[in-house]
């Protein structure tokens, strides 16, 4: 089948024996076309199949009716749900979005941003990747004239609008939580270090064996255990310990929870009389499991929606002095079957 040419102006102006100019003008709905040459001008277009370019046309105006969006990974629950809840008000808006995935590469995160840039995108909205190195692509995004807005995973040194968990008092009360139900020798699945959220979980797991005086034992923590692959490996080491831990909190992802259980089930030890299994972010999958994963709900959807709205109420209005600010969202611990060594009673 023959590639099909997209329908330009000069197409319209060519058929009509007129002006690109004045076909451009007709298409804008200025006052100084008459009514008759642009009704002609705008049923050629219907006939020619004319779509209009609006990239071109905002970038005329001087403005552009699009943000950017760079995510870790578009797969996974909590990122999806963000972009759904930003999609909500920007649809609203009349914004439309253009979503980027990193896959956990600083490289191609930088790729990423660099081509939003040369888009003239209004806003770029981004969480990091696991492997983030500077944040000079992103000093970039700010020297472009581009307002930044960061979420979730954030370079803390870089001032900017960030929408962020409260990860360290969610993991304390998930820590907790654990604690309350019997385990005492509880493991942590920790996310890459360089950071901040994972070390902020990883600040809420120590707080909560402090207040209950449990000590803290550097073999029960794994880092990088950020993966369900990882997870997994992690797991293997942890249970195959002279002294295993009798609960594991994988404060990275659900997926690395799953890691667990796997592993767990595997081994044939029953959840959670033997093992207690808690994971991050409420990923679908956590309800349907056997058993079901004990997990912690960031609000996804409405932090996506929060992110939305600081675009449009802090940095789209006229305002003299546009001051970054830092909103938080507070987390919700979800109880599930996992974590149930003394009431099998779920609570949601």
């Amino acid at each position: 089948m023959k590639k099909q040419k997209r329908t330009t102006i000069y197409d319209i102006a060519k058929k009509l024996n007129i002006n690109a100019s004045s076909v451009s003008r007709a298409l804008s709905n200025n006052s100084n076309v008459s009514e008759a040459t642009k009704k002609l001008i705008l049923k050629t277009a219907k006939e020619l199949n004319y779509k209009q370019n609006s990239l071109a046309s905002n970038l005329r105006k001087g403005h552009n009716q699009t943000i950017g969006v760079v995510v870790p990974r578009i797969n996974q629950n909590f990122f999806a749900d963000v972009i759904a809840g930003i999609e909500e008000i920007t649809y609203q808006k009349g914004y439309n979005l253009i979503i980027c995935q990193s896959n956990e590469s600083y490289q191609r995160e930088v790729e990423c941003v660099n081509a939003l840039i040369n888009q003239h995108v209004s806003c770029i909205i981004i969480s990091i990747s696991a492997d983030f190195e500077d944040d000079r692509h992103l000093r970039n995004v700010l020297e472009n004239g581009i307002p930044l807005i960061q979420f979730d995973r954030v370079a803390d040194n870089l001032d900017t609008f960030k929408v962020l968990n409260d990860n360290e008092q969610a993991s304390m009360e998930a820590v907790l939580h654990l604690i309350e139900q019997g385990y005492k020798r509880i493991a942590l699945l920790e996310g890459p270090q360089n950071l901040n959220i994972f070390k902020q979980r990883k600040e809420g797991y120590l707080a909560a064996l402090a207040k209950h005086q449990l000590p803290v034992v550097p073999e029960l923590m794994k880092e990088n255990a950020w993966t369900k692959e990882l997870g997994a490996e992690a797991t293997n080491e942890l249970l195959n310990l002279p002294e295993p831990p009798d609960a594991i909190f994988a404060s990275t992802s659900d997926f690395s929870a799953l890691g667990v259980l796997e592993v767990a089930t595997n081994m044939g030890l029953k959840v959670p009389e033997e093992l207690g299994i808690c994971g991050y972010s409420n990923e679908a999958f956590t309800e349907i499991t056997s058993p079901s994963i004990t997990t912690i709900d960031q609000y996804s959807v409405s932090m996506g929606k929060t992110i939305a709205n600081l675009f449009f109420h802090e940095i789209t209005e006229d305002k003299e002095v546009i001051i970054p600010k830092i909103v938080s969202i507070r987390p919700r611990l979800i109880i599930r079957s996992s974590t149930l060594k003394k009431n099998k009673t779920t609570i949601d």
